[in-house]
This record gives structure tokens, sequence and C-alpha cells, in this order.
């Protein structure tokens, strides 16, 4: 019996393994609600890992993923956490499924039966659990993927929190002072504005800017130089 509606999905037109984009495990979990020690223990486990992934695994951001990565883990989040289904099982399908590699979780129509995965058989048509044969709803990949794009766009958005603040973080420009929510160094701000530069240039230079944050870093600037 299908649970929920009766939709089918359709291949989806992007070539996601073209994307080149790599995301670190804090935009990870924000992309797709899986933590980071979730993250670091099915790369722990082998379950899944990351495409990118320094020698020294315990240096600071040593672990990147790919675009397809995003939608693997977007697609394991709604088999796992949404609806359920048991690691120990997950693994079971990667290995029933392992000549399809890293395509398994990613261009795959996929379906939940009671906490199951299944698959339409290419033969009959049909949606069939791995194992036993039940079917349900097919997640959308192409909504998943849809929706990752989204997710990215709204990652390089600024905070509204940000604006008017300066800040500094070690894998940012160096640990230099940047306008917050951006890599834009105050130093560079200072140049222009000694260079005679008004708000309205500096911001022409740099339109992710807004006149409060010309105004805060200039002011961290003289607070610096007191």
């Amino acid at each position: 019996m299908l649970e929920g509606p009766n939709e089918q999905t359709t291949a989806p037109a992007l070539n996601i393994s073209n994307v080149i984009a790599a995301f670190s495990e804090e935009q990870v979990e924000r992309m797709t609600g899986l933590t980071k020690g979730r993250l670091r223990y099915w790369a722990k486990t082998d379950f899944f890992s990351p495409s990118f992934v320094e020698d020294n695994a315990r240096l600071p951001y040593s672990r990147f993923y790919s675009f397809k990565d995003i939608v693997a883990l977007r697609t394991l989040e709604i088999l796992r956490v949404q609806n359920g289904v048991p690691l120990q099982h997950l693994r079971k399908v990667a290995e029933k499924l392992s000549h399809l590699e890293d395509d398994l979780w990613t261009v795959t129509e996929l379906f939940v039966a009671n906490k199951r995965v299944a698959i339409v058989n290419p033969e009959s048509g049909k949606a069939e659990e791995v194992v036993s044969g039940q079917y349900l709803l097919p997640i959308q990949m192409k909504q998943i993927i849809d929706d990752t794009n989204n997710k990215i766009i709204e990652l390089s958005r600024r905070r509204t929190d940000t604006i008017g603040r300066v800040s500094r973080h070690r894998s940012v420009a160096r640990n230099a002072w940047v306008v917050d929510g951006t890599r834009i160094p105050i130093e560079a701000i200072k140049r222009l504005d000694e260079d005679g530069y008004s708000i309205e240039e500096i911001i022409a230079e740099y339109p992710d800017l807004t006149s409060k944050d010309i105004k805060a870093a200039l002011k961290h600037e003289r607070r610096k130089a007191a």
C-alpha cells in the first residue's frame, strides 16, 4: 500500500556532477539539518564521506563537501531523520546497490516503505523494496536539487544581524578584521576613505556593504589609531 501521494519522479535535468563547489561542515549543517557529529560519524564509519578531505583530518576545515554530496546528504536526511529509516538498513541498501556507486543517493528514484528503502525495478517499472518488495512515496530528486540551490543562495545572503558590525575569524581573510558577514577587510575601506572616497563611492566599489557597515569599519579604525 502506498502512503502519501502517488507521485512520479524524473531524472534531474541538471548534471550535478559538473557543479563545482565546496562546502564546509558548518555550511553543510545549515543546509541539510545534519549535525557535524553525525557527519563525522558517517565519515568515520565509512557510510558517507566528503569528496574533499585533507591528509591531516585534525586540521580545522579539513573536510569539504561537493554540491553532489549536499544533494545526497539531504536525501539521507529525509530517509534517516524524517522517515526513521535505520542506519543499518541504509548500509545494506548501499551494499546491495553498490553498482550505482555515488549516484545511489542522487539520481535513483527512492521510496520509503515501513522504514525500508525501495527503488523502481527497471524491468517491471514498479517500485520494489530492496529487501521485501514493499512500496511507498518517491523522493523527488529534482525538488531536492532545486531546494539545495535555494539553500546555497540563502547561505550567500548576509544575515541582518551582521550589518553595521566588524569581526575577525581565523578562517576568514587570514584573521584580519573584516565587515561582519563578508570577507571585505576593514583596511581596504580605510584606504578608500583616506583616498577621499565618499560612503556612496565606497559602496559602489563594494555593493554588498551598507552605510552602516562603512561607518562601523571607520569607527573601528579610529579606535585602533587612538
